[in-house]
C-alpha cells in the first residue's frame, strides 16, 4: 500500500513518522528489563534488511532467533514494529504469541500461510488487518525505516480470541513481562 505513494509525496511526508517513542519496546515496556539477545543471520542489528525479505523481494519473513530468556518464562510474544511510518503510532507487521518458553530459532519464510487457526504460530493482527507477516514497503523517498523486531518473555501463556490486534497484547501482556530483547533493521526504498 505505502509502495504505490508517489515519490514527490514520500519526499513531502518524510518528516512525518510515527516515533520511536511510541513503539511498545520503548512506550508501554520501556520499564521492562532489556536482557533477551535478539538475532537474525539476514541482517545485523541496525543494519539494511535484504530486499528479499521486504515488499520488494520474496516478501518472506527473515530468520531470526532469541537467547538468554529469564528463569520463569512461560511463553514468549515476538512484534514487529515501524516507528518511521507517516502514521499515528507504529504500524505494525507482525504479531504471535505464545511462541516457546525457551530459546527458539526461526527460519526464513517462517510466518508464510501461517493463520491465527491451526498454523503453527498464533499470529494477531498487523496494521493491513491480516493475520500474518507484513512485508516492509515503505513509501519511496520517505527515508531508511527502522522495523523494530521486539521480544517478549511472559511469565505465562496468554489466552486471547482469534485475531487480536496491537491493543489486545498490549492488554494481555500488562503485568507480565518478565524481559524484553530487540533487534533493528533498517530498509529504504531508493
Amino acid at each position: 500500500m505505502l509502495e504505490k505513494m508517489p515519490h514527490a509525496l514520500g519526499e513531502a511526508l518524510s518528516s512525518v513518522r510515527a516515533g520511536l517513542e511510541k513503539s511498545l519496546y520503548h512506550s508501554v515496556f520501556a520499564d521492562v528489563p532489556a536482557t533477551i539477545a535478539v538475532a537474525s543471520e539476514a541482517f545485523s542489528d541496525g543494519g539494511a534488511i535484504p530486499a528479499r525479505y521486504t515488499d520488494d523481494g520474496g516478501g518472506l519473513s527473515p530468520p531470526l532467533s532469541w537467547s538468554n530468556l529469564p528463569a520463569g518464562t512461560g511463553s514468549v510474544v515476538l512484534v514487529v514494529e515501524d516507528p518511521d511510518a507517516p502514521v499515528p503510532r507504529p504500524l505494525v507487521h507482525l504479531i504471535t504469541w505464545n511462541e516457546g518458553a525457551g530459546d527458539a530459532a526461526l527460519p526464513e519464510g517462517d510466518f508464510a500461510g501461517s493463520g491465527s487457526e491451526g498454523g503453527r504460530h498464533d499470529l494477531g493482527r498487523n496494521s493491513f488487518q491480516r493475520n500474518a507477516w507484513l512485508p516492509p514497503d515503505p513509501p519511496r523517498g520517505h527515508g531508511p525505516h527502522r522495523y523494530l523486531f521486539e521480544v517478549y518473555a511472559l511469565d505465562a501463556a496468554l489466552h486471547l480470541p482469534p485475531s487480536p490486534g496491537r491493543g489486545d497484547i498490549i492488554d494481555a501482556m500488562k503485568g507480565h513481562v518478565l524481559a524484553k530483547g530487540l533487534l533493528t533493521g533498517t530498509y529504504e526504498r531508493g
